[in-house]
């Protein structure tokens, strides 16, 4: 061995079979890699899962909006439009859509409704815009509706159009939407 070079008991003695063998550095990259994956990955699981019930919670209220704009559009399209020659009918349609304070004011007012829509002239009823301006903690949603009326004049001829915005109330009672308050908006 050369004089300028310092032997350590740790060192290896190649030649002797008695020498102590020295520890292996500790190495720490393939198990901070592993953990660092883990994590990455636990994260990446629960930001899709958050995604993923953001999304069908939207997806959910999305749909129950558009089911109570569609029957609350037929509905005023149909209020909105009277047939004289059929006023009956037409209050036996309007009523069996109906329940709470709606069903309960146009029963005290239904022979007045018949005569007045048996006096009136036919009407076509058109929806121009609905909207849901909130849900109620009963599961009603309030609805704005803009409507047009058109009719003829007296004479036959004269077009008569006329615009109504309303709020309406709807809830759904088992697979059916009804209306429980009707509100004309001045």
């Amino acid at each position: 061995m050369s004089p300028r070079r310092k032997v350590d008991e740790t060192d290896r003695d190649f030649f002797s079979t008695n020498a102590a063998k020295p520890k292996a550095p500790l190495r720490w990259g393939l198990p901070l890699t592993s953990i660092l994956a883990f994590v990455l990955a636990a994260a990446a699981i629960a930001g899709s899962v958050f995604m993923l019930v953001a999304h069908e919670s939207l997806e959910r209220t999305e749909a129950r909006d558009a089911a109570a704009l569609f029957y609350v559009r037929g509905f005023m399209a149909e209020y909105t439009s009277l047939d004289p020659f059929h006023a009956n009918d037409y209050a036996d349609r309007i009523m069996a859509q109906g329940t709470g304070d709606f069903e309960k004011s146009f029963k005290e007012k239904l022979n007045e409704i018949v005569v007045q829509v048996a006096r009136a002239e036919p009407t076509t009823g058109v929806v121009q815009e609905a909207g849901v301006q909130r849900w109620n903690e009963n599961g009603s949603a309030d609805i704005l509706v803009a409507t047009n009326v058109k009719s003829t004049g007296p004479d036959g001829k004269t077009p008569i159009e006329s615009g109504t915005r309303w709020v309406v109330t709807t809830i759904e009672e088992g697979q059916q939407w009804k209306i429980s308050q009707l509100i004309q908006v001045i």
